[in-house]
Parts: C-alpha cells; sequence; structure tokens
C-alpha cells in the first residue's frame, strides 16, 4: 500500500474511533475552559538519531504535522496525527566489519500515523503519549576494503513508533496558538531506529 494512502487509512480509522470526543459544545473554547479540540497544524525542528548496527549518528531534523482531537470529560484527550520528518539530506552511519569490509545505514524521510491520548494538568496544560506506525527511506551500502561498493541497496522500512511530551497553549480565540516538546522513538524492521527530541509550534482550527 502507499505510504500516503496507509497514512490517510490510519487516521481516518483513528478518527472513527474518537468521534465520540467531538460531541461537545460547538464554542471556541470548552467548558472546563480548554482549547484542545480541533484540526491542528503544527511545524517541528530538533535532534535526529539514527541507530543501526550498534552505533548511530546526530543530525538537526524537521519537519510537519497534521493531527485533530477531542476531549472526553473534563480532564481527557484523544485524537489522531499524520507526521512528516526529514535530517536534512539523510542521516548516516557507518560501521567496521571482521572481514575489512564496512556497512553503512542511511536514514531519510520518514511518514508517520499515530493515535495520540492525553491528560489534561491544566485547561493550557497538556501532557500526552503517542503510538503508531512509521515508513522510512534508508539506503544500506557495504564497501571493501579499498573502498569499491559490493553492496548497494535503497528501500522502504516499516516499524513502528511509540512517545509522548507536554503540550501547552499560549493563545485561546479563534484560531489558538500551542506548542509542544516531545520524544519519539522509531522501530524500523532491519534492526535500525530512530529517536528525535523535538520541539514544535502550531495552529488549532476551529
Amino acid at each position: 500500500m502507499n505510504i500516503k494512502a496507509t497514512t490517510i487509512a490510519a487516521l481516518f480509522a483513528a478518527g472513527i474511533a474518537a468521534q465520540p470526543a467531538f460531541a461537545q459544545e460547538g464554542s471556541e473554547v470548552a467548558s472546563n475552559g480548554t482549547s484542545f479540540r480541533g484540526i491542528r497544524v503544527e511545524a517541528n525542528a530538533g535532534g535526529d538519531r539514527f541507530q543501526s548496527e550498534g552505533n548511530h549518528n546526530d543530525k538537526f531534523g524537521y519537519g510537519g504535522t497534521v493531527g485533530f482531537d477531542g476531549t472526553l470529560g473534563d480532564r481527557f484527550v484523544i485524537g489522531a496525527e499524520g507526521s512528516y520528518w526529514r535530517p536534512g539530506n539523510g542521516n548516516e552511519n557507518c560501521t567496521g566489519l571482521a572481514d575489512g569490509n564496512s556497512i553503512c545505514h542511511k536514514g531519510f524521510e520518514e511518514w508517520g500515523a499515530a493515535v495520540r491520548a492525553g491528560y489534561l494538568a491544566t485547561p493550557q496544560l497538556l501532557v500526552f503519549a503517542k503510538g503508531g506506525y512509521v515508513n522510512g527511506e534508508q539506503r544500506r551500502r557495504i564497501d571493501g576494503p579499498t573502498g569499491d561498493t559490493l553492496v548497494y541497496d535503497h528501500y522502504k522500512a516499516d516499524g513502528y513508533q511509540v512517545g509522548g511530551g507536554v503540550e501547552y497553549t499560549l493563545t485561546q480565540g479563534r484560531l489558538p496558538v500551542y506548542v509542544n516538546a516531545q520524544y519519539v522513538y522509531s522501530d524500523y524492521h532491519g534492526h535500525s531506529a530512530r529517536q528525535r527530541v523535538m520541539g514544535g509550534v502550531g495552529i488549532r482550527f476551529k
């Protein structure tokens, strides 16, 4: 299945599950004073750590998230999101092998779909956790002792993501502005993984 189609399907399924959360009053701010409801769009940036063969490399990355949330009662928020992430022109780490060869893995862009659930510590502060699916573009290269390339493989790797963080509403009103900080771990098939520590700034649409 196409990556984007998979992401949309996962979001749609999560949205159906979250529909009861949207059966709330239609005002800009709920009766408990929170604005953690509706569609949100955010920009993300932070540190990217790509791991394989027991090694890792750190790099700056950036991306974006589109999601929607609803409230359950006065304290709980649930929703779904789709995300995109890219560590510049890729993040690579290389490992020397016992036979004198070297193996290099490089991680490129990542698409993800996740369900997010959180608890309102205050009407403006959300503590959340999330989990879902990821698909990352990767490259594997094995070089010989003289630098000649013996194996070259460019592919898409499926996996899962888990993470959590905090989100704070800066402004209320028609288009609330918020900021967040979060940690996300992605595990791909093929024994590679990615860790992200990132911040975000976004807008909600009522």
